[in-house]
């Protein structure tokens, strides 16, 4: 854990990780901005630089963002300030009391934001109650901010991660407040659309992204700053199943040029339809000139 930092001084603070940074997370968010506003102090996220499942389940998380993606979001949200708390062994293994002591040693928070269902500390041991009461002792209000609710339901990244699982991309935006997106590098694939006149580029996801089910979608790309609609591919397309492997690749409409081993976005905007095997190659590149008409179609 980073020295303790007078900077919390007469803060309003939003403590948690924020995977994908989803209308609930920026709901708790605001609230401590508008809290910092009305009281003439500064508005500050508390976040860790790993997201600690990471660590507690490296085999098994699927994340929305990398740590990296989600601290530029977090710094672009209108907060003054992002503090990250560096997750290594020491922080791991703190009980919940000494966890705080050692972020605040040198002064709380004003006030401090959490969601109602946060937890923390050595066995996710420490809980609202025990954070309220150690925030009683030192002069720091905590509110715990219920859960915000679409559709019925809560809004959470476990329940987002569900729903790209299953191919819900258009779902998964409601909750997000934006496409969901995956950033990779653009890497050498199979050259088939290439034989078919219909060049892609491949994507090489980070190792524990999540990605969409498999399937067609339509989206845009984003390269060198500039928006292009693109037909997106997930998985093996049966028509070569046994001699390929699972890719996510896009034909990025109106573009032209190499974009080997740069950087590349692509968010995922509408699910057209399943992997379908067809008869031949040809019937193949006739289905995917639809998806393309289909993917042109968008705003």
């Amino acid at each position: 854990m980073q020295p303790a930092r007078p900077v919390f001084a007469d803060s309003s603070c939003a403590f948690g990780v924020f995977d994908g940074l989803h209308q609930g997370h920026r709901f708790i968010l605001q609230k401590a901005v508008d809290d910092a506003r009305a009281s003439g102090g500064d508005s500050l996220v508390i976040t860790f630089d790993v997201d600690p499942d990471e660590v507690f389940a490296p085999t098994q998380l699927e994340k929305l963002m990398t740590n990296e993606e989600r601290l530029a979001a977090l710094a672009a949200t209108g907060v003054d300030e992002v503090v990250t708390i560096t997750f290594n062994e020491a922080v791991r293994t703190m009980k919940p009391e000494a966890f705080l002591d050692a972020l605040f040693s040198s002064g709380a928070p004003r006030r401090l934001f959490v969601g109602e269902d946060l937890r923390f500390g050595c066995r996710a041991s420490g809980d609202v109650s025990l954070l309220k009461a150690w925030g009683s002792a030192h002069g720091m209000d905590v509110v715990a901010v219920p859960l915000l609710e679409c559709e019925g339901l809560p809004v959470t990244s476990t329940r987002i991660r569900g729903l790209i699982a299953r191919g819900k991309v258009e779902e998964a935006a409601r909750l997000l407040g934006r496409p969901f997106a995956l950033m990779g590098q653009v890497v050498a694939g199979r050259q088939v659309g290439r034989e078919m006149g219909i060049a892609t580029a491949n994507l090489q996801v980070p190792a524990g992204e999540l990605i969409p089910a498999d399937g067609v979608y339509a989206g845009y790309a984003l390269v060198d700053g500039q928006r292009y609609k693109a037909a997106i591919s997930v998985g093996v397309p049966i028509t070569f199943e046994g001699v390929a492997e699972r890719t996510v690749e896009a034909h990025l409409l109106g573009f032209s040029g190499d974009i080997y081993a740069e950087e590349l976005q692509l968010a995922f905007v509408r699910h057209l339809r399943p992997m379908i095997k067809f008869e031949s190659p040809d019937a193949l590149a006739s289905q995917i000139r639809q998806d393309i008409e289909a993917t042109s179609q968008l705003p």
